[in-house]
């Protein structure tokens, strides 16, 4: 019972380490309690904890699902309630998995277990977690430190390779607890190697500016999200942000968020989008839109960002959400709909590499709602892309932890990659990121807002722009496949012992 507490315990505190909180030490503190349990466990036991673990951290971490499902999806109290639960239910899994994995892999003594074991399971179910069933990477550790010294390792092995150090500092932590003297000034020692050396990597400057600043406006028409698509505010929505954009013809670039027109492409074109673009050519502008896209041919509906000015151009989004742009496993899941009130779409999935959107006179690298949150994704058209753009609309999830555990992410993905962030939303949180993963310029939450700020275009390439999720994920797996044949060939061993004759 007090294992089982302790790991419940630690899921609990683990979400208080991300935004909007912010206490980053929460985080290997809450993972040296869930190693402490598996140390002395079987596998099945391990499972067990890292169940409760996972139900404490996402019970609490991604509680907004209930706040999105309840107030926004029109379902009724009991049915979010419970289709919450069910989420919750299944993202426990993934921690259960890694106690399973870390005891089975594991064996020798507690340093192995807790620096290599615990950790590269640990990492190898969250990387897991970030694509099955289209994925789901949120509350993934190493975005909790986006502003502590173990950031600088996001440059180069991206946020695996931060949540991998966070995972051993853990274990360094743990040993320092358990072990005698000179154990415990091995585990003080490693600790200190950890943050020194991440730190160092800090200084490091992977990419470099590709020419002058430029002066960006970011638009957040502050549309509550129950009016938007209302077929009587279409036109008031569209020329709220004609209005706002005509007011900030100073600025070489403005963004408007993710389906800031509450209509297809194709019904705007004429009436607003083409004076628009017409005015911005004459001011030298360019601007980028978020609005649904009918294709015709093939009767497909995407969730486009299109640029007007002088070199035109449409970005389709590729990453879809769950059971928002299109359903998962229709044949099982059908029933969710009956449930959630939300006009599904079906949305068309963008191609993969499509060519890059060109706005202020540089290439740059687009991102609709929530693909921001997949690392990997974020890499395609590097390192020709000069800068990162996000629009999104997190309006649906209300004023809970989502919107900012989302803008955490992106902060993650400028880290990564070296490059300004500049991020439009409807609501919040609407912002520029420099090249460091820095807030430059943050507009307030649920107001209409034009934020106006610098951006500068980048150039070269993060180590983590060239190599992706792979080193730090092929690492952690060829950890715990070599733990796991070590334990398989000592068993082997000794119970070959045991059938000679004479063996006990």
């Amino acid at each position: 019972m007090k294992a089982m507490l302790l790991a419940l315990t630690g899921g609990i505190l683990l979400p208080f380490a991300f935004a909007p909180f912010g206490y980053a030490l929460v985080a290997p503190l809450s993972l040296a309690l869930l190693f402490r349990v598996w140390l002395n466990a079987s596998p099945s036991k391990a499972a067990l904890y890292g169940y409760l673990f996972g139900l404490g951290q996402f019970g609490i971490g991604v509680s907004w699902v209930f706040v999105s499902m309840y107030e926004y999806g029109g379902s009724d109290v009991f049915s979010a309630a419970g289709l919450t639960a069910l989420f919750v239910a299944y993202l426990a899994l993934f921690p259960a998995l890694a106690g399973w994995l870390g005891v089975k892999a594991g064996g020798g003594s507690i340093l192995v277990r807790t620096l290599l074991v615990f950790p590269a399971a640990w990492v190898v179910t969250e990387w897991l977690r970030g694509w099955l069933f289209s994925g789901f990477p949120w509350l993934q550790i190493g975005y909790s430190q986006t502003d502590t010294g173990l950031r600088g390792i996001a440059p180069v092995f991206g946020v695996f390779g931060v949540g991998w150090l966070l995972a051993v500092l853990a274990g360094l932590l743990l040993s320092a607890w358990l072990l005698d003297r000179r154990g415990r000034r091995f585990a003080l020692l490693g600790a200190a190697v950890v943050l020194v050396g991440s730190t160092q990597f800090a200084k490091v400057q992977w990419t470099h500016p590709a020419g002058d600043p430029i002066q960006v406006t970011l638009l957040q028409g502050n549309v509550s999200q129950d009016q938007k698509w209302r077929p009587e505010a279409k036109t008031t929505t569209v020329q709220m942000y004609v209005d706002m954009t005509r007011q900030h013809w100073d600025s070489r670039l403005i963004i408007w968020p993710e389906t800031a027109v509450p209509a297809f492409y194709q019904q705007v074109a004429e009436s607003f989008l083409a004076p628009l673009e017409a005015e911005a050519r004459q001011h030298g502008v360019d601007v980028l839109v978020g609005v649904p896209y009918y294709e015709a041919q093939g009767n497909r509906y995407y969730n486009a960002l299109v640029t007007l000015g002088a070199k035109p151009g449409r970005y389709f989004k590729r990453h879809l959400v769950p059971f928002g742009e299109f359903l998962p496993l229709r044949p099982v899941l059908a029933f969710v709909l009956d449930i959630l009130q939300i006009p599904l779409a079906d949305f068309t999935a963008g191609a993969h590499r499509q060519t890059l959107l060109q706005a202020a006179g540089y290439p740059l690298i687009a991102s609709i709602c929530y693909e921001d949150i997949f690392g990997q994704e974020s890499l395609t058209g590097l390192p020709e892309g000069a800068y990162l753009v996000n629009v999104t609309n997190d309006a649906w999830f209300g004023d809970s932890f989502a919107p900012h555990q989302h803008w955490q992410k992106a902060r993650m993905r400028a880290l990564e990659t070296g490059r300004y962030m500049l991020r439009a939303t409807n609501t919040g949180v609407t912002g520029i990121i420099d090249a460091g993963g820095r807030p430059v310029a943050v507009a307030p939450m649920f107001e209409r807002e034009a934020l106006t700020g610098m951006m500068q275009p980048m150039a070269g390439a993060t180590p983590y722009a060239l190599w992706g999720d792979w080193p730090a994920v092929g690492l952690c797996a060829g950890i715990v496949g070599i733990c796991f044949a070590r334990r398989r060939r000592n068993v082997s061993s000794h119970q070959g012992r045991q059938a000679e004759p004479g063996g006990n």
